[in-house]
């Protein structure tokens, strides 16, 4: 039986350059009828440019697999460490945000 239980786990790999990760303060999402397209975008603050550091392309059923993990993974963080605030919250105390109404539709 633990032959069968091993053969159903996904051996993945995470090699060290993967691993460090890329930091993105925002994501750019487009789609079509069969992909999503996330583009993962560092801004930084008094520069005009800002590169794309990752691009990630899912199938529909993916994308909101992604989405269903996503909102499960909040869920699971605010009840750990409060609520997040949300962005476009003007009444909280931070009131630097960095506009989002720029660039193709589809922003997160």
């Amino acid at each position: 039986m633990s032959d069968e239980k091993n053969s159903n786990q996904l051996d993945i790999q995470l090699d060290s350059e993967i691993a460090q990760g890329k930091y993105s303060n925002l994501a750019i999402i487009t789609h079509s009828s069969s992909e999503f397209v996330m583009d993962f975008v560092r801004i930084l603050p008094g520069l005009p440019k800002a590169d794309v550091k990752s691009r990630v392309i899912l199938g529909p059923e993916h994308a909101k697999r992604l989405l269903l993990a996503l909102q499960d993974n909040i869920e699971k963080y605010e009840k750990q460490y409060g609520t997040i605030r949300n962005v476009d919250d003007r009444s909280a105390s931070n009131k630097t945000v960095i506009p989002m109404g720029f660039g193709p539709k589809g922003e997160a």
